[in-house]
């Protein structure tokens, strides 16, 4: 529980820094493209960072405990946030287009994040 919260905390402090990072000191070296990218990094590390501190609040005794569907779901959430979000900030940094390649390996690390969310809503409530 703590960790998915410290960790949700963390990439939401992040995404926030790097937001007004690339706004203030990065406008002028990344175009319109480029800060299209960077934009959509920080949206789904956002989303991402408040995944992870709902997955905290679900873990806590009180609601569904340290479940091994939930300790996937903020394995995934994290991972995500590094390939999906951390790809696409480098691609928009640099230019390398083979790195948008591995962005989709954080999407699929998300996707699996939220079905174990969902396992496991479903599995506690029946």
């Amino acid at each position: 529980m703590k960790g998915s919260i410290i960790s949700g905390a963390i990439h939401g402090f992040l995404a926030v820094a790097l937001g007004a990072f690339a706004a203030h000191a990065l406008e002028d070296l990344l175009d319109d493209y480029s800060a299209g990218i960077w934009d959509t990094a920080i949206q789904y590390q956002m989303f991402h960072a408040a995944a992870l501190i709902l997955v905290g609040i679900l873990m806590s005794k009180a609601i569904f405990g340290e479940v091994k569907q939930l300790k996937i779901a903020m394995f995934c959430f994290n991972a995500g946030i590094v390939f999906f979000a951390g790809s696409l900030m480098v691609l928009a940094l640099t230019g390398i287009g083979i790195l948008g390649a591995i962005t989709p390996i954080g999407g699929v690390f998300f996707l699996v994040g939220w079905i174990m969310v969902i396992i496991t809503v479903v599995k506690k409530t029946q």
